[in-house]
């Protein structure tokens, strides 16, 4: 009898209508596939049990983060060879039901099911989000969906983004190649944000979703102005407040545990929201878009620095990414720079601005991953073997993602002009670069 590494590439091939571009390693021992591609390793049949009674993405994630999926050689590779045939098959492709009326398909399944061994449903790994009932996007709901990312340990958020506890896109003078550090492009994201919002000392700035508090420290530091730093995560206020006292800015820089929602001390110069309105979700965007407006003064501007998507021909059948909700950003919902810039607009906001730093990304993302990578022995002491190889599979694909122009990053700057339509900006603004 073949091995069982031929059979599943021959299973696969008819399930997925074309030959997988990936080398096999099975559980038996036994390989089979293109010789000089990186090798998916199937390390037992649980993996295919999971695959069978959750098809698709989500079964595939269950089976990586449980670790009986996993990839020897070039984990980027690897997930742009696989993309076209599993996670990018686009809008028209083949709905499960409808390849089952394929007799071929339907023999594949079964040859799978018997594969498998016997049929029982695994248990989904500890670190997939559980999900409670009610509404999405209620304070309540957001407070669980940050814990769940981002109260995972400091220290494992220090092994992964480096000492400038940044968490969001650089901006790269030069890549990492041609001098550049991850630390100086953060700096100069940061200096970046404190230009378009043209900050200066006695000025107060609002910033949404502060994380660790860099941005505050920043803007207090180098520009003088009053800082409060917004947060739902106990673990990022506990660690931002540490370095607020470390740098000896108590005395400007403010951090707070709080909703967005809940701030009512405006008006403010400037706000800063760098990474964080892709946790508001399409139906809040404007109650949010219309609360940040609210507590800007007359002239104040917003620096908006969110992630986008591509936009669909059919806007009503966008899903959230299947791997990413369950194991990421519960809740999190990506939209066009188009509905952003709108809905912004709808606000009372006057856009002046939207920049592209879509290649940034993908140069940060990658470095996050080396990172990792470079200490995994510490990563796997910091948190659980599933919660690493959570993060080494999103930020690997997410690189990717932002190299082939799937998903964009844009910093949009926003003002409220003052009654008489004063914007406060020189006419030409692209100044800071």
């Amino acid at each position: 009898m073949a091995g069982a590494a031929l059979r599943l590439q021959n299973l696969f091939e008819q399930l997925l209508g074309a030959p997988l571009p990936v080398r096999i390693r099975a559980w038996d021992g036994s390989q089979d596939g293109p010789p000089d591609a990186p090798t998916l390793v199937v390390r037992n049949r649980r993996a295919l049990r999971r695959l069978l009674f959750k098809p698709g993405e989500l079964g595939l994630a269950r089976a990586w983060v449980a670790g009986d999926l996993d990839v020897d050689g070039d984990l980027y590779t690897a997930l742009d060879l696989m993309a076209g045939l599993v996670w990018e098959r686009g809008e028209d492709a083949r709905t499960l039901a409808g390849a089952l009326r394929d007799p071929e398909v339907r023999a594949a399944v079964r040859g799978l099911v018997k594969l498998a061994g016997p049929p029982l449903p695994p248990a989904p790994p500890p670190e997939e989000v559980r999900r409670g009932r009610g509404h999405l996007h209620t304070k309540r709901s957001d407070r669980r969906a940050i814990s769940h990312h981002y109260d995972v340990g400091n220290d494992f958020y220090e092994l992964v983004l480096g000492s400038s506890m940044v968490y969001s896109c650089a901006y790269w003078q030069a890549p990492e190649s041609e001098g550049g550090t991850l630390e100086d492009a953060q700096r100069d994201k940061l200096e970046l944000v404190s230009r378009k919002l043209g900050l200066s000392p006695g000025q107060r700035l609002l910033d949404v979703g502060c994380g660790w508090g860099s941005m505050a420290i920043h803007a207090a530091r180098e520009h003088g102005v009053s800082v409060v730093g917004v947060t739902l995560s106990q673990e990022q206020a506990a660690y931002a407040r540490k370095r607020v006292a470390d740098e000896g800015l108590t005395d400007r820089v403010e951090i707070r545990v709080q909703d967005y929602r809940d701030v009512a001390d405006g008006p403010y110069d400037a706000i800063s929201s760098i990474g964080m309105a892709e946790h508001v979700g399409a139906e809040r965007y404007l109650e949010y878009a219309t609360d940040l407006y609210r507590l800007l003064g007359p002239g104040g501007r917003l620096l908006n620095h969110q992630i986008a998507r591509r936009p669909r021909r059919d806007e009503s059948a966008y899903s959230v990414d299947e791997f990413i909700d369950a194991y990421v950003f519960p809740d999190g919902e990506l939209a066009p720079i188009g509905t952003t810039v709108t809905q912004l607009e709808r606000a009372g906001f006057e856009v002046r601005d939207v920049e592209s730093i879509r290649e940034h990304y993908a140069l940060t993302l990658r470095r996050w991953v080396a990172n990792l990578e470079s200490d995994w022995a510490t990563a796997l002491r910091l948190v659980s073997p599933g919660r690493a190889r959570v993060w080494r599979l999103y930020m690997a694909a997410s690189a990717l993602a932002f190299e082939r122009n799937r998903i964009g990053v844009n910093q949009v700057l926003a003002v409220k002009t003052t009654e008489a339509g004063g914007s406060g900006l020189p006419l030409r603004t692209r100044t800071w670069n």
